[in-house]
């Protein structure tokens, strides 16, 4: 990305754009509050639940209004940002990141944070993809997995902020219910202030004029896509069990319902998850996601296990394995669109990619919180088990094939 500098006035001083390396870490930014923004929600549902007598169809139903709405955006705007830039989408995004979070910070019935999820949902939808894209291109030249690496920990940062900020506010101070969301809207003023001071332009800006149109993927990657897609669903899916699961499998095991002391273990997976991103930048994308696929499966069988047998050193564990294969899974798939994707294509690349991992992410969650209420926490733990099992041996043949399509070239050139 390169700036575009607005020509200087005598009337106006021209407006001061951060650096290619600041601009990078804003993108960062972004994508880290989009995380933080998508989950601060969860430690709130239960006081919720409790204060406006919710049945748990509501509470399941705030939940799902974000993936909706998420999804329906990705399909509209997928692609915007190729065409009127990566600065303008994400302030976009970020501007309904805001409203959606002022919403929660002064709700005073359940239909404000109705309306606030739905306003996050947009957000996301509009912040995630341009950010994700403005990584890869502000990032050194032929250091793109670099910038997968970095977005997947940032995501990772936002996600543990979410438990252990949102955990603490709830459980230490005062309003509950609004000050953990007052907070959060004071982090994100401040990174939309910082995006507004990005370069306006992407080097390689489409210059049609953008207009409503289905998500495309380049004839040529269409494999590799398909790799990408499972491996970043695959990573959502675990993600979205372990979340709406987990807090139910530590009350079992420690015995307790301090939302600080639950936020604190939910953070070991993203803290693994961060951990795994950064490290796993010196390994190629292509050798990430398989690994990362059978380290989903192993870790399926370790929260199967703490969960039946009431282990907390085994949930411990499921965390530790369960955020290094989110890690290698979700840097992975950003990794090979990163490396591959034409760069007058990549947002809605990236932005397709989004979308199968939200649709199937708000679907199972969706069904398996149904079902947790239908039959109890067991039955709907084993279905995301074999749900999320089926994803993973999806993405080992996948990566495989992928694999095989790449020998072929090398053995003609030879």
């Amino acid at each position: 990305m390169t700036a575009v500098d607005l020509p200087a006035t005598t009337s106006a001083p021209t407006r001061r754009t951060l650096s290619r390396r600041a601009s990078f870490w804003v993108a960062a930014a972004v994508a880290a509050i989009s995380l933080w923004t998508s989950a601060a929600p969860t430690t709130t549902y239960p006081l919720y639940a409790s204060t406006w007598h919710l049945t748990p169809t509501a509470t399941t139903a705030i939940f799902a209004v974000y993936p909706v709405v998420l999804v329906a955006f990705l399909l509209i705007f997928g692609q915007v940002s190729d065409y009127i830039g990566r600065r303008e989408t994400m302030l976009y995004g970020v501007g309904a990141l805001l409203a959606g979070v002022l919403l929660f910070a002064v709700a005073p019935s359940v239909g404000w944070v109705y309306a606030g999820r739905a306003l996050m949902g947009a957000g996301v939808g509009l912040a995630l993809t341009p950010a994700t894209a403005a990584a890869v291109e502000l990032s050194a030249r032929g250091k793109a997995s670099r910038a997968s690496s970095i977005t997947t920990a940032a995501t990772a940062v936002g996600l543990a902020l979410a438990t252990t900020v949102g955990g603490g506010l709830i459980e230490y101070a005062p309003a509950p219910l609004h000050l953990d969301f007052w907070v959060l809207l004071a982090v994100i003023a401040m990174v939309f202030v910082a995006v507004w001071r990005m370069p306006r332009h992407t080097k390689d800006e489409n210059q049609a004029r953008w207009r409503p149109r289905p998500i495309i993927v380049a004839k040529g990657i269409r494999v590799l896509y398909l790799a990408a897609a499972l491996a970043v669903t695959t990573a959502y899916a675990f993600g979205s069990v372990f979340l709406a699961l987990g807090a139910e499998i530590i009350r079992d095991l420690v015995g307790t319902g301090n939302i600080f002391v639950i936020g604190l273990l939910l953070a070991i997976f993203s803290a693994a998850t961060g951990a795994t991103a950064i490290a796993g930048r010196r390994f190629p994308a292509s050798r990430l996601v398989p690994v990362g696929a059978v380290l989903t499966l192993v870790d399926l069988g370790l929260l199967e296990l703490a969960s039946t047998e009431h282990s907390l050193p085994f949930f411990v564990a499921t965390t530790v394995v369960g955020g290094t294969a989110y890690g290698l899974l979700f840097s992975g798939g950003l990794g090979l669109i990163a490396t591959h994707a034409p760069t007058h294509h990549r947002g809605g690349t990236v932005a397709a990619v989004y979308l199968v991992a939200y649709l199937l992410q708000g679907a199972i969650a969706l069904t398996l919180g149904l079902v947790a209420t239908a039959s109890g926490l067991s039955a709907a733990l084993l279905l995301g088990v074999t749900v999320i099992g089926t994803l993973a041996l999806l993405v080992i043949l996948a990566a495989a094939l992928l694999a095989a399509r790449s020998r072929g070239p090398a053995k003609e050139a030879r």
